[in-house]
């Protein structure tokens, strides 16, 4: 999407923060919003923070904090947190943490946050759906999807042929444990329509946050929405700037995750357009519906794009990179930006607008139907 396009689309909506952003190990509360505060952490990526959520809170009569996410495992990564332990929630403990998706900057540091938090009187329990916290578990214990042999072969069969993207991705072997480490052992399971209680300081009752379950771009991601207050902790699935990453990976070759994904911002654009969006990435903005419709006119355009190029010649999903990305990519964006070109190319097939044909160089290509 071209930065003027961008530019535009983003003054369509409202961002009650400004320019403020946390500063690394500070707790910001957040406007209008009491007993939740805003903590954002780095990361060594192009995509370089990621925004997690501190909620007043009481279990058991033991007051705290509920945190939402929790960054990857590094050692910036834990030693923010300490500097928010130390002077961000007022001297009180967190007793639980609620992890969005399985993804590394969601769910990376859970082990250790739930570890730290732990003492014989209170274990700080981690919530996450079921499908994901599995998915973490094989995931940091295997190389599926995100790195090794068999993520390079998949991608060869959608034509990437760059000897060294190749190698590069063969030799990601670990590259979700080496974010992911470990998964708690336990979790409570979070499923859709659940409701989650946290406190509100001042005695005005407690905050109901129910879970709204979206897939596509996890397994299952789970959402929080506080209706009451009128505020959606959306995790990835509505975020303001960038469109959220769609992939189709090795371990599930034909899925169709883009048409998943489209259906769940269908439902959640049935929220209030003045619902304040707390995203895992970028500003907290308002503006929820005109967002959702810009992400749907992004597909649909990419749609019709790919609908071109394979009207033109077959097509494979590398073929498409350069249609689909108008900007240079290191090879973390190129492995995404292959998995969305394949998820746009799949979806197309699986409505019957393309047809996917193996060639004897074992590559698939695409061609109007």
């Amino acid at each position: 999407m071209p930065s003027a396009d961008k530019n535009e689309q983003e003054r369509q909506l409202d961002y009650p923060m400004g320019e403020r952003v946390p500063q690394p190990g500070e707790a910001l509360p957040m406007a209008g919003v009491d007993g939740l505060r805003w903590v954002r952490m780095q990361l060594p990526f192009a995509l370089d923070h990621i925004n997690l959520w501190a909620l007043r809170d009481e279990l058991d009569g033991r007051p705290g904090w509920t945190l939402v996410d929790c960054g990857i495992t590094n050692e910036t990564t834990r030693t923010q947190w300490e500097q928010v332990f130390a002077t961000g929630l007022d001297g009180l403990p967190v007793l639980r943490l609620l992890v969005t998706h399985m993804h590394p900057d969601h769910i990376g540091l859970a082990h250790w946050l739930t570890r730290r938090w732990t003492s014989a009187e209170h274990e700080c329990r981690m919530w996450i759906s079921g499908t994901d916290f599995n998915a973490a578990r094989i995931a940091s214990q295997s190389t599926t999807g995100f790195g090794g042999e068999a993520a390079a072969r998949f991608m060869a069969s959608h034509g990437l042929s760059s000897p060294e993207a190749m190698d590069k991705i063969r030799q990601r072997s670990n590259y979700y444990s080496s974010m992911v480490p470990q998964v708690p052992e336990r979790h409570r399971r979070l499923m859709d329509g659940d409701t989650v209680c946290t406190s509100i300081p001042g005695g005005t009752g407690p905050a109901r946050w129910t879970a709204l379950a979206g897939y596509g771009h996890a397994p299952e991601h789970i959402s929080l929405h506080d209706a009451e207050r009128g505020v959606l902790i959306s995790g990835d699935m509505v975020l303001p700037r960038i469109s959220t990453n769609v992939s189709v990976i090795d371990l599930e070759p034909e899925a169709d995750p883009l048409a998943l994904y489209l259906q769940s911002l269908a439902r959640l654009r049935a929220l209030p357009d003045e619902t304040l969006v707390l995203p895992s990435h970028g500003r907290p903005f308002r503006g929820l519906r005109r967002r959702i419709d810009q992400l749907t006119a992004h597909h649909d355009e990419r749609f019709a794009e790919v609908m071109r190029a394979c009207r033109a010649a077959p097509q494979t999903a590398a073929d498409l990179l350069p249609v689909l990305f108008r900007r240079p990519l290191d090879l973390h964006q190129t492995t995404f930006a292959m998995g969305e070109s394949i998820a746009h190319l799949n979806a197309l097939w699986h409505r019957g607008q393309l047809r996917r044909n193996r060639g004897a160089d074992g590559v698939f290509r695409f061609s109007i139907a």
